[in-house]
């Protein structure tokens, strides 16, 4: 269900935990990571397949869930992934999180209307559910997941469509990237407008 046209006082969390950001323009930082149920776009390689069913989850409210994480870190980055996390209206989560002096950061496949107030917006659009438009030149940051060769051109399609100040990334598919990283490694060379993206945090084996 999509919440977008009110503002919700409750979310259903599947996890939220402590950890250093293991992908794209923010790897290596500390973050607190909130793990939304609920998710349409049903890619075959996820790897959190449990997060699809929103009702699955706990629905927690907004002040409870931001006193969590005032509870477990300084104030620093907070990550809201999924699942689809714009399933769900994020505006008051956001809001009080901001105001607690924390940064907002949301990982979206883009397949629904953005709400919430964010410092920086990670899309990672997918095959199984292509974004919005209107969400394409507000990304920080654009990452594509490579699961074969056909992605590259996928991936300079929404390179085009974003914003000059957008960072691109390429990031291999974690069950293909013995077969797939070298593909990446190679087209970066020849199209350096792009990085790597590697999932640091199962090299190093943290959430």
């Amino acid at each position: 269900m999509n919440n977008n046209n009110f503002i919700v006082s409750t979310l259903p969390v599947m996890e939220h935990f402590y950890t250093l950001q293991g992908e794209g323009y923010h790897q290596g930082k500390a973050a607190y990571f909130i793990r939304l149920g609920g998710c349409d776009v049903g890619c075959v390689w996820c790897d959190v397949k449990e997060s699809w069913d929103a009702d699955a989850h706990e629905k927690i409210e907004v002040h409870e869930i931001v006193s969590k994480v005032k509870n477990s870190t300084p104030k620093g980055l907070v990550v809201i992934t999924g699942g689809e996390p714009l399933m769900h209206n994020l505006d008051m989560l956001t809001s009080v999180l901001q105001e607690a002096g924390y940064q907002t950061n949301i990982e979206t496949s883009g397949s629904h209307p953005l709400s919430g107030k964010w410092d920086w917006i990670c899309l990672s659009p997918k095959k199984f559910k292509e974004p919005l438009l209107e969400i394409m030149p507000l990304a920080n940051e654009l990452k594509i997941v490579v699961f074969n060769k056909s992605d590259f051109e996928w991936a300079e399609k929404y390179a085009g469509m974003v914003n000059d100040t957008c960072k691109l990334y390429l990031q291999p598919e974690w069950d293909k990237s013995s077969l797939i990283t070298p593909l990446i490694v190679d087209y970066i060379k020849k199209n350096p407008q792009w990085e790597l993206s590697l999932q640091l945090h199962k090299y190093i084996d943290v959430p």
